[in-house]
């Protein structure tokens, strides 16, 4: 018996002595969060939580734990903690009248001697949450009922036009085209038009800072700066990787049914934005003409008896 205490005494020993290693070797990671707004001014008092992994108890498969804490005068948050089981960390910054936005870091993605790896430094961008609005809004992921023969979809009906669909105004316009050689041997175009003078799309692009947030878009639309017509190509080759201007995550702004006056200014027209690229792709279509407000209400989609796999949840 007093052989099997001191075996046991030993054991549990090594393993205290082996967890203690562990711990002093395991790196600290210490992570600086800065907040501002829109145009770049830091935000005081937002409530910032960083979430990581930690070692989960034995009946457990994992764990996590989070740190809290409000920005500075300056938009600044820093703390610390032992990596012990992070893989990444978590980060989230919210303040009543502002969007969420979250953002993540994983460890991995970093070399070892790369001080941005236990030490990062993030900026994150609040946007005030300013007239949400109902809107028509629509997840689609479309395929071409027809090919090389223009093809319009109305965005109020959510639908392609007739023959294909219930749509009636031809809002935006695909064509596409297929060069079938063999079955990793294609070429590959779609024109996006716009019938109607004055109608038209511009990109816009979401920078790293606001990528996290809740509202991706500016709160209004450009007054001007569209184009009638945008080309996407998609090439492939035996061998080869796919090249083309594809981009799921390209994002546009829209003008559709404009009228204009003698003048060729605009008189009258309808506002809105597409997050994705064509045809997969999500849109918000602002239903009052001249409103160039892009705030969707997602408790107000004016779009109803849509699939799960349609409906759009975020602003």
């Amino acid at each position: 018996m007093k052989i099997i205490v001191c075996q046991l005494i030993i054991a549990l020993a090594v393993i205290c002595a082996s967890a203690q290693t562990s711990t002093k070797s395991a790196p600290e990671w210490k992570a600086t969060v800065k907040v501002v707004d829109e145009v770049g001014q830091p935000v005081a008092d937002a409530n910032v939580e960083i979430g990581f992994y930690v070692q989960p108890p034995l009946d457990q498969s994992v764990a996590m734990d989070s740190i809290v804490g409000k920005t500075d005068t300056n938009g600044l948050f820093t703390t610390s903690h032992l990596s012990t089981g992070s893989i990444s960390l978590g980060f989230q910054v919210t303040k009543v009248g502002y969007y969420p936005t979250t953002k993540g870091h994983e460890f991995a993605k970093f070399k070892e001697n790369d001080p941005a790896k236990w030490n990062p430094n993030v900026t994150l961008v609040l946007k005030k949450i300013g007239q949400p609005i109902p809107m028509y809004a629509k997840s689609v992921n479309l395929g071409m009922p027809v090919f090389d023969k223009p093809t319009g979809f109305d965005l109020m009906a959510g639908d392609w036009i007739a023959p294909y669909g219930k749509g009636i105004n031809a809002d935006i316009v695909f064509e596409a085209h297929l060069d079938q050689r063999a079955e990793n041997d294609a070429d590959y175009n779609l024109t996006v038009s716009f019938p109607k003078t004055g109608d038209g799309i511009q990109e816009f692009t979401v920078s790293e800072a606001e990528k996290g947030s809740g509202l991706l878009s500016s709160h209004e639309a450009p007054t001007d700066g569209y184009q009638s017509q945008w080309v996407q190509t998609r090439n492939r080759k035996p061998g080869q990787p796919e090249k083309g201007n594809l981009d799921l995550n390209r994002n546009y702004f829209f003008r559709i049914r404009t009228v204009l006056d003698e003048n060729g200014n605009v008189k009258s027209a309808f506002y809105g934005k597409i997050y994705g690229d064509f045809l997969k792709f999500r849109y918000y279509l602002n239903p009052t003409p001249n409103s160039r407000n892009v705030e969707f209400d997602p408790k107000q989609n004016l779009l109803g008896g849509l699939k799960s796999t349609e409906q759009v949840s975020a602003p």
